[in-house]
């Protein structure tokens, strides 16, 4: 069984940074891709940021230059780093795993975390 550990959120003040973390873990032979994503009350899921097997990153356009994500291959680890931090950034934050597969013949699957909040707040 595949899980997805969310860490790291909290409450921060505005122009603070915080460094969210999501381990997945779990029979995993490999992943396509690992992201980060984003909802508040009454609003769609949004897309944070995500991170392909090549190492290549997709941003949302307005958070370019303050989120920086990277993701660890050997620990199936996926990190956002979140600086200069703004009230609108207030939301629950999701993992996702995308493509995986638990063995090589295995079909490719979803996952998503339990989320993580974070709270921007003076």
């Amino acid at each position: 069984q595949v899980q997805l550990v969310e860490s790291g959120g909290g409450l921060v003040q505005p122009g603070g940074s915080l460094r969210l973390s999501c381990a997945a873990s779990g029979t995993i032979f490999t992943i396509d891709a690992m992201g980060w994503y984003r909802q508040t009350p009454g609003k769609e899921r949004e897309l944070v940021a995500s991170i392909i097997s090549g190492g290549s990153s997709n941003y949302a356009d307005s958070l370019k230059g303050r989120f920086t994500i990277s993701r660890d291959y050997g620990k199936n680890t996926v990190y956002l780093q979140m600086n200069s931090l703004k009230p609108e950034d207030t939301a629950v934050y999701y993992c996702n795993a995308q493509g995986l597969k638990r063995y090589w013949r295995d079909s490719r699957s979803d996952y998503w975390g339990q989320g993580t909040q974070v709270t921007v707040s003076s």
